[in-house]
């Protein structure tokens, strides 16, 4: 058991620790939670509209911050209330799960710690992971119809055509139009054909091979019906070589 000596010296680190916190909320004014609480913003301003989003961004992982220091002095606060009570009841430095007395180094260097390590609840790591990792790999694909597929590309543009943080200077061939400035925004959205998986090459990106797919040829049977080389129409007589007009240009 802990001596008389000791239960005064950890009874003064706690009471000095306690004093430091209470003294950090006072200075800290709650972090202006409570004029937040009021419905007083921090920012000084009744809309956020004309906002940058990187502004607005900034300004909330600055309040979330806020909001986990706030959290850590008062659970430090209740921790060390908890350990004076212990010592007041005669109880403090004897682990609350299997009442066996605390090792004195523990204490020194946790004086707010009411169990042992074993039955430290530290111990037990918080499987708690943010939603968002549930889709960070996820293989997207909400079909349409037989050809076409909606891939994750597809899902960011949807969400990007309704306004983002880019701007003309953002993009290397920025277009002239404010609604369409994210990646890729000429291209058809919602076309992942499948047929395209027809086709392989080697590591080197050659020798490039077609193999009969069940894709390929539903969409050779869908041209040959409508009687055209490709979904937007035929190709000129020279497709062998699509990037040179003639034999001249070739050389």
């Amino acid at each position: 058991m802990l001596s008389a000596e000791q239960l005064h010296h950890f009874k003064n680190l706690l009471t000095q620790s306690l004093k430091e916190n209470e003294k950090q909320i006072e200075q800290n004014h709650h972090f202006g939670l409570h004029e937040e609480q009021n419905n007083v913003g921090l920012s000084g301003e009744l809309s956020n509209y004309d906002n940058h989003p990187a502004d607005s961004a900034t300004e909330l992982y600055e309040r979330e911050k806020d909001l986990a220091i706030d959290d850590h002095y008062r659970d430090e606060v209740d921790e060390i209330r908890a350990a004076l009570v212990a010592i007041e009841k005669g109880t403090y430095g004897v682990c609350q799960v299997c009442q066996k007395e605390i090792p004195i180094d523990r204490l020194e260097a946790m004086p707010t710690a009411t169990t042992c390590i074993e039955h430290s609840q530290q111990q037990n790591l918080n499987e708690y992971r943010p939603i968002e990792e549930e889709v960070i790999n996820a293989n997207v694909e909400v079909p349409h119809d037989d050809n076409n597929g909606f891939d994750e590309e597809d899902s960011w543009q949807s969400v990007a055509k309704w306004g983002n943080s880019d701007g003309p200077s953002d993009l290397y061939d920025a277009p002239t139009d404010y609604d369409k400035m994210y990646l890729n925004s000429g291209e058809n959205v919602g076309y992942t054909e499948e047929f395209e998986n027809s086709v392989g090459t080697d590591i080197d990106g050659k020798n490039i091979q077609i193999f009969d797919t069940k894709q390929l040829r539903a969409y050779e049977d869908a041209l040959d019906e409508e009687g055209i080389m490709t979904t937007f129409g035929d190709l000129k007589a020279y497709e062998e070589e699509p990037y040179v007009d003639n034999q001249e240009d070739e050389q």
